[in-house]
C-alpha cells in the first residue's frame, strides 16, 4: 500500500519497486516525474527504466551486413533513448534506478520484466488518444493494463 501523505513517516515501509516504460516521449517525461514526486511521498524506491523497441523485420534484399549495420544503429538508438531517461530520472531525485532494453512486442516486454522483477507498480505515460482513437490505433497502454497482474499508474 502507498502511504501518500507527508506525515506517515518512512518507518517500516518495505522499498516499493517500480518499473517506468519509456520511449522518449514527453509523456514519458512526465511518468519519471509523477514517479519522483511519489518518491518524497512514500516509502523508497527502486526503479526500473524500460526501453522496448520493435524486431527489426528485414527482407532477403538487405545483406547481412546491411542488416547488421541497421541493428547496430538501433541498440545505439536504444541505448541513448535509455542514458537520457536515466539522466532526467536522476534529475528528478530518484535515487535507485537502473534501466533495462528489450526487443519484441511493448505490452509483452513491459509486464514480463515488470513481473520477472517483481514490480509492484508499473508507470507509463500515455499519449492522451480519444477513446475512439485507442480503439483503431491501439495503445500500448491499454494492452500493459490488460496484461498486467499488478498496478498500472497511467500518466498524461
Amino acid at each position: 500500500m502507498l502511504a501518500l501523505w507527508p506525515d506517515s513517516g518512512r518507518k517500516g515501509l518495505a522499498m516499493l519497486k517500480m518499473l517506468i516504460a519509456v520511449d522518449g516521449s514527453a509523456h514519458a517525461q512526465r511518468a519519471i516525474e509523477a514517479v519522483a514526486r511519489l518518491q518524497q511521498k512514500t516509502a523508497e524506491l527502486k526503479v526500473l527504466l524500460v526501453n522496448v523497441r520493435d524486431v527489426p523485420l528485414y527482407s532477403e534484399q538487405y545483406t547481412a551486413r546491411e542488416a547488421q549495420a541497421a541493428e547496430s544503429m538501433l541498440q545505439q538508438e536504444q541505448s541513448r533513448l535509455l542514458d537520457a531517461a536515466l539522466a532526467a530520472a536522476r534529475q528528478a531525485g530518484l535515487k535507485q534506478v537502473s534501466t533495462a532494453a528489450e526487443v519484441g512486442l511493448a505490452a509483452q516486454e513491459i509486464t514480463r520484466v515488470a513481473t520477472e522483477m517483481g514490480a509492484d507498480v508499473i508507470a507509463m505515460g500515455t499519449h492522451g488518444r480519444s477513446v475512439l482513437g485507442g480503439l483503431f490505433l491501439g495503445s500500448v497502454a491499454q494492452r500493459v493494463v490488460h496484461l498486467a497482474t499488478m498496478p498500472v499508474l497511467l500518466v498524461k
